[in-house]
């Protein structure tokens, strides 16, 4: 599964159909008057949001969406067929962009959201309609409307439930490796990771969730510098922050609480919303620290960040903590999730089945 996955499309609605100007000619009846129809309309486009798509990849290859024109109208009175409309099933979490204007035309997040992305064109009048007691026969009728036209970027934001912060080398795609089978690059040095990756944690047969890890943030990261503020936006839609810190960092002159708190900074300048966001703390590599003083070091940490939140302490080399950890993840979020639903049905009422 990727992060981010990105598709550019054509969608080009269908025109309506022509009306016609008929007039009615039957045997014993000189003056049968006007009797076009109209014409129908063409089809447009719509997208719709479908859970059970994860991926843009079939945009990638068919790029150009079109729609059929409506059929004319006939003599007799009879009206053009109305062409079908295309739809489009995307993920859940896909923006849709104008391409030329950069105009958000959708956000897609909840399952089975609809939007029309290209509105078919009217169809024309037949000349039954310009009839009058001054007109009798008349010889007017108008062209069908085109379909409208556009370029268009979607972009998917996975629906991560879980987002990894950290500072370069924190141990966050060790972590990821540890609780899910994804598999991302792990070494010794900064910024191994380059592009986001999603790991889906099963904590039992019924109950999982995804994690999402992003490049390691540095200071500066909201104005610029470094990989990971590329990536920060992508973290909106999580919801739950997992803080990953380096408590025996490779260079000894680092200081973990400054780290700690220069990062916690970028989250403020970059996006309010985000720096809000539910956030715990994960004192990673544990086991590097002397063994009877391991609770001593993290407390003071503790007390050096003012934390008074949730925090765990772990290894994801070794996986001591791991297991702990993910189940409060799953019970959190579940805890959430029935929250959100019982705001919605006293919102809307209870949902008759």
């Amino acid at each position: 599964m990727k992060f981010i996955d990105e598709a550019k499309i054509e969608v080009i609605a269908g025109n309506g159909g022509n009306g016609v100007a008929s007039f009615r000619r039957e045997k014993y009846i000189p003056k049968g008057g006007p009797d076009g129809g109209d014409g129908g309309r063409g089809g447009s486009i719509y997208a719709i949001a479908d859970r059970n798509i994860n991926t843009l990849i079939d945009y990638r290859f068919a790029r150009l969406y079109r729609a059929k024109n409506g059929q004319n109208g006939r003599g007799s009175e009879r009206y053009g067929k109305g062409a079908d409309d295309i739809i489009l099933r995307v993920p859940i979490g896909t923006l849709i962009k104008n391409i030329n204007t950069g105009e958000i035309i959708a956000d897609l997040v909840d399952h089975q959201q609809k939007i029309l992305l290209a509105h078919g064109g009217s169809g024309g009048l037949g000349n039954i309609h310009f009839k009058s007691s001054t007109n009798r026969a008349p010889r007017q009728f108008t062209n069908g409307e085109q379909g409208q036209e556009f370029e268009l970027k979607l972009e998917l934001k996975v629906l991560a439930d879980v987002g990894l912060l950290g500072m370069p080398n924190a141990g966050k795609s060790t972590l990821i490796r540890a609780v899910s089978a994804a598999r991302p690059k792990v070494a010794d040095y900064p910024f191994t990771t380059l592009q986001p990756n999603l790991g889906m944690i099963r904590v039992d047969q019924s109950r999982s969730f995804v994690m999402a890890d992003i490049p390691g943030l540095i200071e500066g990261a909201a104005e610029g510098i470094g990989l990971g503020h590329q990536f920060l936006k992508h973290l909106t839609r999580t919801g739950l922050l997992l803080h990953v810190v380096d408590m025996m960092p490779l260079d000894e002159n680092t200081d973990p609480v400054h780290e700690a708190q220069a990062l916690v900074e970028e989250l403020r300048k970059y996006d309010e919303s985000l720096y809000h966001k539910p956030r715990w703390l994960v004192l990673n590599k544990t086991d590097m620290l002397p063994e009877g003083q391991r609770e001593k070091i993290c407390n003071q940490f503790l007390n050096q960040l003012s934390w008074d939140g949730q925090y765990f302490m772990i290894s994801a080399l070794t996986g001591d903590g791991c297991k702990h950890l993910t189940y409060a993840i799953m019970d959190h979020l579940e805890k959430a999730q029935a929250m959100e639903l019982e705001r919605t049905q006293q919102q809307t009422g209870p949902i008759d089945h």
